[in-house]
């Protein structure tokens, strides 16, 4: 497997889940992946960037205006990866990607990206339920995006329900059938 075929975007959004993300990113590296972290900044107010960059060994994207070099550092990833994971992925991040918007490193990174997109969404049951949510999902499915979850069980923020992010073992194992 070539490295390209092996490297793959991590997007870390704003759900109470991102601490997932981090046993994500590192049983992804402990089966040889090259792992490129990006993060929004309301997950950076739930889990450290350090953290990502300990367990990835790569520089972590929190912004689009820290770049050293010349060319913006998510658009230089996107011809990099093969894959794009967001693990959590709020209804945030569902809508911007359903509409274009691009006002973020992970965003801008997500349009940039033409390889597979792999969401594994992680929300309170009523939001995902929420119908403007449910045509975002639609319309993504639509284009291609593929879904890892969610799944229905016990959340942080309220009663029980379909809206928790699967569990990391399952978002695994659709990563290797895709990557």
């Amino acid at each position: 497997m070539s490295d390209h075929k092996k490297s793959i975007a991590l997007g870390i959004t704003g759900c109470i889940a991102a601490y997932k993300g981090a046993d994500l990113c590192s049983r992804l590296v402990q089966h040889g992946y090259n792992v490129h972290v990006l993060m929004t900044e309301s997950a950076t107010k739930l889990v450290t960037e350090q953290t990502f960059l300990t367990l990835s060994r790569n520089p972590v994207i929190t912004s689009l205006w820290n770049s050293p070099e010349w060319r913006p550092e998510h658009v230089a990833l996107s011809d990099q990866v093969s894959l794009l994971a967001v693990t959590p992925c709020t209804a945030n991040f569902i809508a911007k990607l359903a509409h274009g918007i691009a006002d973020d490193a992970l965003s801008t990174f997500a349009l940039a990206h033409t390889g597979p997109i792999l969401l594994a969404p992680g929300m309170n049951p009523k939001m995902w339920q929420n119908p403007a949510v449910q045509c975002n999902v639609e319309l993504l499915k639509k284009r291609g995006v593929l879904f890892a979850g969610p799944a229905a069980g016990h959340v942080a923020c309220g009663p029980d329900g379909v809206g928790r992010m699967i569990e990391v073992e399952e978002i695994m194992k659709q990563i290797v059938k895709l990557v």
